[in-house]
């Protein structure tokens, strides 16, 4: 699963009720909020197959269906529990087998707390191969969870397209089932829809057979064994495109008249593929791989890796000629990277249980970034990986971190492992993993780990046996430190002792943290590559707290060259002196390396904050793209620590636009022939930057094309249309948010018109902020787009957002996907300032959460007090150096 960019994850709330002619008894739901209990099912019995029939009224949102399961019980029982939700059971029944007689069913629990439908026999079941028999409705939802509707718009007509999202627990919603990525099963669906509209799942169509009432049913050819969370169904007015790969056809399915938006995506898969296909050493599978555009999006993810469907979002799929920038065209590749890459990792052999999701999500970030760089060298990608490595250390260098591997024992606690570390620290961990091995060794490990457990599930030391047994390393040993326990190490660097042409240094290992909660001292065996700059580069493991190691030559001293360690590095000022001053010489992924350590250690007060400025201050105008795109990011985000702070902010902002403005003026505002890639995401980076920070030229220079956008189509050309408009939006008055407002509803395109409402939260005056809110609560933006515009609020006013969010709770959550409520109220506060805003975030949870459902509070909180720590601690620092220096 792709995370959405708005990165919030979901949790699952749920009701259930039912109606049967015979006894049933449905549990009252717990509370809340309330502890929750583990939602792993009795070992009792397991399924071998279900054949799903469904009949789907998207009309009235509701669905009908039968199922029938094939399963094998392991120890004599009174019972059969499954998980179910929100389904309403109107017959069950129990056979010994196909065409021996049933029994029905005494009586059916419902536990809508525990998401379980128990049914009775009235005896006890021996071991043996049964079929269950169940027929029962459900509900189709408005946001992505279990089968919903999308509503668009398509050539001025209203339509209406159902998809389905499993992941994590929401085949329930759909099918009584055991929803548990350990239980493995074959399905075979079949589905009764309108005639002419479009089925899409898992498999092949089969047949399709014209019934007498119009309709048809469309059978679907059986998947092979898979969890429940990889089932999909689709259907709707839809077209498809296809190409082959290998024997496998490949194909995009989109709603009518975008198609051709999705080639890209198209031909980046069958690429993909090829690649993928040779990497794992087993051929992908199935007979097809289908990746399914839809209209809206979700506050948890923007694709799923249902195997052989892949469900996305169609800003993460399409490319609107209108719209479409270079930073659209990687997001769309690397989505499809991730996605494919599930289709082994995760779809062929599956984590146990959701301790190990980085299983799937951090080998397919590792994947997805790997393929990105291999097949788009032109692109740089592999200068990414420090940008994974922060966003990682950014959540773990606080107290409310956790392990990569973490006990899992709810739903809730499962929806929210869906985070920075299960898939940032994850792939930043293989990465450091790889380079230790080496590459080739590494992908021995994998091939055969994917061959050994094809079809079955695993935990993460089935993967570190098989890399230790390829490589002849401890492998093993470094990996439990970097996933059995959470944190970042801190490598201490002392200063270099030089004899006979050689350098001797002592690497001290520490732990790095951002807040001050006190910490149990942690140790890590931590892989280190270590170099003077222009020199040859020295390997080592600092293990046992201490390592002293020799480099070929003196000079300045680089420790974690290449970026490929998970840790800090902390100089001391003679050291990071000597770096400063061959800043210039160093390779541009080392140059983002040490800059974001300087930022990461100066904001946390283990070194002098001022020297993180005073790199940027040494940092060529011609340095790589990526470099400035990152001070660029560093230094907006250091301005809006200055939030309420207009005398301090004002002479910041002096020094950072004296940095930005000579490199936007160098690469200019027009695109230079045949420029590289990067060049125009540093563009559109630096204008957003500027702009932020109220830069007078690029303010005229935004306000002047966007007035000439109708006029001159040169003034505001595809690349640059994204950096402008958000730049007349953060400083619109009320007749320029009307007219934002009024190009909303006239767009015909539902992708481009849920990034035109999203403008619309996007505004520094908080009349306009709280009109954008207001209009979220209403349905004119779309059922999933809302939770959007109040995000964008949060972006700008985090209280504001928070406190009008909690106001009007019961109103906002139907705008929320059901599993991202526990996520979402959170994280709107993650970027308040104000130490009263704990409180508040303790009062929400007290009243509205379980005790398992906080972990996004915690977060929240640990970011709100580093902040509030910032601000007080090292601001003042800054501004001493720059009345000094600037």
């Amino acid at each position: 699963m792709q995370r959405s960019l708005m990165s919030i994850a979901v949790t699952a709330a749920l009701a259930l009720g039912a109606v049967l002619p015979h006894a049933v008894h449905a549990a009252p739901a717990a509370a809340k909020p309330a502890a929750r209990q583990t939602t792993q099912l009795p070992r009792n019995a397991a399924p071998t197959h279900y054949a799903v029939s469904l009949t789907p009224d998207a009309a009235n949102r509701t669905f009908s269906a039968s199922v029938v399961i094939s399963l094998d019980i392991t120890q004599a029982t009174d019972s059969l529990v499954l998980h179910a939700a929100d389904l309403k059971f109107s017959s069950a029944a129990l056979s010994a087998g196909a065409g021996q007689p049933a029994q029905a069913a005494t009586a059916i629990d419902l536990d809508a707390d525990q998401q379980t439908a128990t049914f009775r026999f009235g005896r006890t079941l021996q071991p043996g191969s049964y079929q269950l028999q169940l027929a029962y409705t459900g509900l189709i939802g408005t946001q992505a969870a279990g089968l919903f509707a999308l509503d668009y718009q398509n050539g001025g007509a209203a339509k209406r397209a159902l998809y389905t999202q499993f992941e994590n627990s929401e085949a329930r919603r759909v099918i009584p089932s055991w929803d548990e990525p350990f239980y493995k099963a074959t399905f075979a669906l079949e589905a009764t829809i309108p005639a002419g509209q479009m089925a899409v799942s898992n498999m092949p169509v089969a047949a399709t057979t014209r019934l007498a009432d119009g309709r048809e049913l469309v059978r679907f050819a059986t998947s092979p064994k898979m969890s429940t969370y990889l089932l999909f169904f689709g259907l709707g007015e839809f077209e498809r495109a296809t190409t082959t790969e290998g024997g496998t056809e490949i194909g995009v399915i989109t709603q009518n008249g975008t198609l051709n938006q999705a080639q890209f995506a198209l031909d980046s898969s069958r690429a993909v593929l090829r690649e993928y296909n040779d990497y794992f050493g087993i051929k992908y599978p199935l007979p097809k791989l289908d990746n399914i555009g839809a209209p809206g999006q979700s506050q948890f993810f923007s694709a799923m890796e249902n195997w052989g469907a892949i469900f996305t979002f169609e800003y993460a799929i399409l490319l609107d000629p209108r719209t479409a920038t270079q930073e659209d065209r990687e997001g769309v590749f690397v989505t499809a990277a991730h996605e494919i890459a599930h289709q082994w990792f995760g779809n062929l052999v599956t984590m146990a249980w959701w301790d190990d999701l980085w299983l799937n999500e951090g080998f397919a970030s590792w994947m997805e970034s790997r393929t990105t760089a291999r097949l788009h060298p032109e692109w740089d990608w592999h200068l990414r990986a420090v940008h994974t490595r922060e966003g990682a250390m950014a959540s773990d260098a606080l107290a409310s971190t956790h392990p990569v591997i973490q006990r899992i024992a709810t739903v809730e606690q499962a929806s929210q492992a869906f985070d920075n570390i299960t898939y940032q620290k994850g792939e930043a961990v293989i990465r450091m993993l790889e380079e230790y091995v080496g590459a080739d060794a590494w992908r021995n490990g994998v091939r055969a780990y994917i061959a050994r457990h094809a079809y079955g599930n695993t935990v993460s030391d089935d993967l570190w046996r098989q890399v230790e047994k390829a490589a002849h390393k401890p492998v093993t040993a470094i990996a439990h430190d970097f996933t059995l326990q959470p944190g970042v190490p801190l490598i201490r660097v002392a200063d270099a002792v030089c004899r006979n042409g050689k350098a001797t240094i002592v690497l001290t290992q520490g732990e790095f943290a951002k807040d001050d909660a006190p910490r149990k001292p942690l140790s890590w065996r931590v892989p280190v590559i270590a170099g003077t700059v222009g020199g040859a580069t020295v390997r080592t493991v600092v293990a046992g707290g201490k390592t002293t190691i020799t480099l070929p030559e003196c000079g300045a001293v680089l420790v974690n060259a290449g970026q490929s360690g998970y840790y800090r590095t902390l100089y001391t000022p003679k050291g990071f002196a000597a770096l400063a001053g061959r800043f210039a010489d160093l390779p541009a992924i080392d140059q983002m390396g040490l800059l974001a350590d300087a930022a990461a250690l100066g904001m946390s007060g283990h070194m002098p904050a001022p020297g993180y400025l005073e790199l940027v201050a040494g940092t060529p105008v011609a340095a790589a793209p990526q470099v400035w795109e990152d001070i660029a990011g560093t230094l907006a985000g250091l301005h809006a620590s200055y939030e309420g702070k207009p005398e301090q902010r004002a002479a910041f902002d002096s020094f950072a636009r004296a940095r930005l403005a000579p490199v936007l003026a160098r690469v200019g505002w027009t695109a230079a022939p045949g420029e590289a890639a990067p060049v125009a995401n540093l563009r559109a980076t630096l204008i957003a930057a500027l702009g932020d920070m109220g830069d007078p030229g690029v303010l005229a220079e935004a306000r002047r094309r966007y007035a000439l956008r109708h006029s001159d189509q040169d003034a505001m050309p595809v690349a640059l249309r994204r950096p402008i408009l958000g730049v007349i939006a953060a400083n619109a008055d009320a007749a320029t948010w009307d007219a934002l407002l009024a190009e909303a509803r006239a767009e015909t395109s539902a992708m481009v018109k849920a990034e035109q409402y999203g403008l619309l939260g996007s505004s520094r005056d908080p009349a306009l902020a709280r009109r954008a809110l207001d209009l979220a609560l209403t349905d004119e933006a779309g059922a999933t787009n809302s939770a959007s515009m109040i995000s964008h609020v949060a972006n700008q006013h985090p209280d504001l957002a928070f406190d009008y969010a909690v106001a009007h709770r019961e109103q906002v959550e139907q705008k929320i996907d059901a599993t991202s409520r526990s996520r979402f109220f959170p994280g709107l506060a993650r970027r308040s300032a104000d130490p009263g805003m704990v409180a508040k975030l303790n009062t929400y949870a007290d009243q509205h959460l379980a005790a398992d459902a906080r972990g996004d509070v915690k977060i929240a909180i640990a970011s709100i007090e580093y902040r509030v720590k910032v601000r007080k601690e090292r601001l003042p620092e800054i501004d001493a150096w720059l009345a000094h220096h600037h």
